[in-house]
C-alpha cells in the first residue's frame, strides 16, 4: 500500500513539534496543514482541535510528530514526541525526522496501531504551496487517464482525486489566519507564519461599500420599475424600447447593476465570478467610453463630424439617384419592361428626394444631437456603440424601405408564379393540411391562370433586378449593424475577471495538477513538487462567458439563401425571444 503525505513547502524551515493534518481514508493520503511548535500543553492541543474540527466541519487530527535538525540539536525531544502517539490515537502515525545534510531531506517513519511498519518506499512525501491550493477553485475537467511526459519527469493527475485535498486546505483558512506574531497558546508554522498586513483604505472601502450598494440598488430598482410601468408599456412605445438597442443595452446594464449592488452574498464560486464578472465588465466599459469622450471633444471633433455628415449624405443620396437612373436605362444591357422600370424608379427617387429634405431639416441640429450622443458615452462604450447602431437604422432608413418595398413585389409574384404554376400541374395549396393535393380546374380558370402567369414572368426580370440591387445595398448596412452588435456582444459576455485572474494569478482557476521529481534518494522516500495547471483561456471563455440579450441566426446557410431568392425579410441579428417576419 502506497501512502501520500502532503507536506507544506514552508515546514521544513519550522521548529520540531506535532504533524496537524486531515487523513484522507479513500485515497491512503495525509494533508498535513500545520506544525505545532514544542513546547506545548496535550489538553490545549485537544482543546483547539475540538474547535476547529466545530468551525471547518473537518476532521482534523494530530497525524505524528515533526523532528527538525535544528531543535534537535538542542534538545533531544525525538522520544517525547514519539510517545505522544498513545494520546493522540491515530490509524498511521508519521514521524517525519529531517536530515543533517539537509532541510529539505527527511525521512519518513510510519506507524500503525498494531505496531507493524511499513517499507519507506511505500511512501511518497508530496511538497504542496499552502497559498495556491487555499486560494485555487478545482475545476472538473473531462479527464479519463493520467497523461505521463516522460521527457519532462511531470505526470497530469485526474482532478477528482485531488478534490478532497483542495477542499480540505480550502475550508481549513481559520487555521491559517493564525500567525505567530498572536498571543495564543499554541504556536504554529504555515504559510502565513511571517504575519499578515492590512490595508486601512481597502477597510474604508469596505466599509463605505455597504450604503453605496444600498442606494445604488434603490435607484436602479426605482428605475426598473418606472420602465416596467404601464405607462409606457402602451404600444407605440412598447414597440420603440424593443426595437431601439440603445434601450435593450441600458436595460441589459441595469440588470446587471442590480445583480451587482445586491446585498445578498455570493454562495457558490459560479455566482461569485458571475458578479466579478459583471463588475469588471460595468467597470471596463464605462473606462472606454470616458476615453472616448475625451477623445470625441478634443479638437472639436463633433463639430467636424457634424459638418462631415450633410455632405456625406448628399453624396450618398447622388450616388443612389445614378444608381436608379442607370437602372431605369437599359442595366447591362438588359431589356426591361419600360412601364415597370419607370415606375419603381420614380417612386423610389420620391423617397431620396424625401429622405435628404428631412435631412437638411434637421441638419442646424445635428450638431446639438451629436453632442448629446456624446456623452452618453459616459455610461459605456457598449451604450456609445449602441446608439451609433440606432444612428446607422435611422440613416439608413430609405434603403430599408427600397428593400422592403422590392422584397414584398419580388416576394409576391414569386408566390403567384408558383401558385399558377401549381395551377397548370392541376395541383393546389391545401392551408388546411399543409400540403400539395390534386384539384380539378375549368376552361376559364385554366385561361386567366394562363394570362396572369405570362404578365407576371415577363415582369419579373424588372422587378427581381431592383430587389437584387437593393437588396445588396441593404445587406451593406447590416453587415455594419452587425459588426457594431457583435462587438458589443464581445464586451457584454467576456469574462474579465477570470482573465485578469488567469493573467496574474493562473493558480486560482485550476485545471488540476501535476507533478515534478524534487529528490529521489535510495532508500528514502519519494520526494514529489505538486504545482497547479491552470484553467486555458479558452475553457475560462467557455465556463465564465456572461450571457447576453442578442443571438445570432439560427438558419444554415442554404436557409438563408433560401429565403433571399424567394423575397422573405431577413434579419440576421434578431434578438432572443422574438419571432421573424
Amino acid at each position: 500500500m502506497v501512502i501520500k503525505v502532503f507536506f507544506p513547502s514552508c515546514c521544513p524551515e519550522a521548529e520540531s513539534g506535532l504533524l496537524l493534518g486531515r487523513w484522507i481514508p479513500e485515497q491512503n493520503a495525509a494533508v498535513v496543514l500545520a506544525i505545532i511548535h514544542y513546547p506545548f500543553i496535550p489538553g490545549q492541543v485537544k482543546q483547539y482541535l475540538e474547535q476547529i474540527k466545530s468551525v471547518t466541519t473537518v476532521n482534523v487530527s494530530v497525524l505524528g510528530s515533526w523532528s527538525s535538525h535544528s531543535s534537535r540539536t538542542k534538545d533531544n525531544i525525538d522520544q517525547f514526541l514519539q510517545d505522544l502517539s498513545s494520546i493522540f490515537p491515530h490509524d498511521f502515525w508519521f514521524q517525519l525526522t529531517q536530515e543533517k545534510e539537509s532541510r529539505s531531506v527527511f525521512k519518513c517513519h510510519v506507524v500503525q496501531q498494531c505496531d507493524s511498519k511499513n517499507d519507506k518506499e511505500n511512501v511518497i512525501l508530496i511538497h504542496y504551496d499552502q497559498r495556491k491550493v487555499m486560494l485555487s477553485k478545482l475545476h472538473d475537467v473531462d479527464s479519463k487517464s493520467i497523461g505521463c511526459n516522460h521527457n519532462t519527469g511531470e505526470a497530469e493527475a485526474i482532478t477528482s482525486d485531488f478534490a478532497a485535498i483542495f477542499d480540505t486546505v480550502a475550508k481549513c483558512e481559520l487555521l491559517f489566519m493564525i500567525d505567530k506574531y498572536d498571543e495564543t497558546p499554541i504556536k504554529f508554522t504555515h504559510w502565513q507564519s511571517e504575519g499578515r498586513e492590512t490595508s486601512i483604505i481597502v477597510e474604508l472601502a469596505k466599509q463605505a461599500s455597504v450604503p453605496v450598494c444600498m442606494v445604488l440598488l434603490f435607484l436602479v430598482t426605482f428605475v426598473l420599475n418606472i420602465c416596467k410601468s404601464r405607462v409606457l408599456n402602451v404600444w407605440p412605445l412598447h414597440i420603440l424600447w424593443s426595437r431601439l438597442t440603445t434601450c435593450v443595452q441600458l436595460a441589459h446594464r441595469l440588470d446587471h447593476l442590480q445583480t451587482i449592488a445586491s446585498s445578498t452574498k455570493a454562495q457558490s464560486h459560479t455566482e461569485f465570478m458571475r458578479k466579478a464578472n459583471l463588475f469588471v465588465s460595468f467597470l471596463i466599459d464605462v473606462g472606454l467610453g470616458m476615453l472616448l469622450i475625451s477623445w470625441l471633444y478634443q479638437q472639436n471633433r463633433i463639430g467636424q463630424l457634424a459638418d462631415a455628415l450633410i455632405p456625406a449624405a448628399d453624396h450618398i443620396a447622388k450616388e443612389l439617384e445614378i444608381l436608379l437612373e442607370w437602372l431605369m436605362g437599359a442595366p447591362a444591357g438588359l431589356k426591361m419592361n419600360k412601364a415597370l422600370d419607370e415606375v419603381l424608379g420614380h417612386f423610389f427617387l420620391y423617397h431620396i428626394h424625401l429622405w435628404i429634405s428631412y435631412i437638411h431639416l434637421m441638419s442646424p441640429f445635428i450638431e446639438m444631437i451629436l453632442w448629446y450622443v456624446g456623452l452618453s458615452a459616459c455610461l459605456g462604450l457598449t451604450v456609445a456603440l449602441s446608439i451609433g447602431s440606432d444612428i446607422i437604422a435611422l440613416l439608413t432608413f430609405h434603403i430599408y424601405c427600397f428593400y422592403v418595398y422590392g422584397a414584398r413585389i419580388y416576394c409576391l409574384k414569386i408566390y403567384g408564379l408558383s401558385s399558377l404554376w401549381r395551377l397548370f400541374r392541376g395541383k393546389k395549396w391545401n392551408v388546411l393540411r399543409q400540403r400539395v393535393d390534386s384539384c380539378s380546374y375549368d376552361l376559364d380558370q385554366l385561361f386567366i391562370g394562363t394570362l396572369l402567369f405570362t404578365v407576371l414572368l415577363f415582369l419579373l426580370p424588372t422587378t427581381a433586378l431592383y430587389y437584387l440591387v437593393f437588396t445588396l445595398l441593404r445587406l451593406v448596412v447590416v453587415v455594419i449593424q452587425g459588426f457594431i452588435h457583435l462587438l458589443v456582444d464581445l464586451i457584454n459576455s467576456l469574462p474579465l475577471y477570470a482573465l485578469g485572474l488567469r493573467l496574474c494569478r493562473p493558480y486560482v482557476l485550476a485545471a488540476g495538477v501535476k507533478f515534478d521529481v524534487f529528490q529521489k534518494v535510495a532508500g528514502k522516500p519519494l520526494h514529489l513538487l505538486m504545482q497547479i495547471n491552470p484553467l486555458t483561456y479558452g475553457m475560462i471563455i467557455k465556463r465564465y462567458r456572461l450571457p447576453t440579450y442578442s443571438s445570432y441566426p439560427k438558419d444554415s446557410w442554404a436557409a438563408l439563401c433560401k429565403k433571399l431568392f424567394i423575397g422573405r425579410l431577413i434579419y440576421p441579428w434578431k434578438r432572443r425571444n422574438e419571432k421573424q417576419d
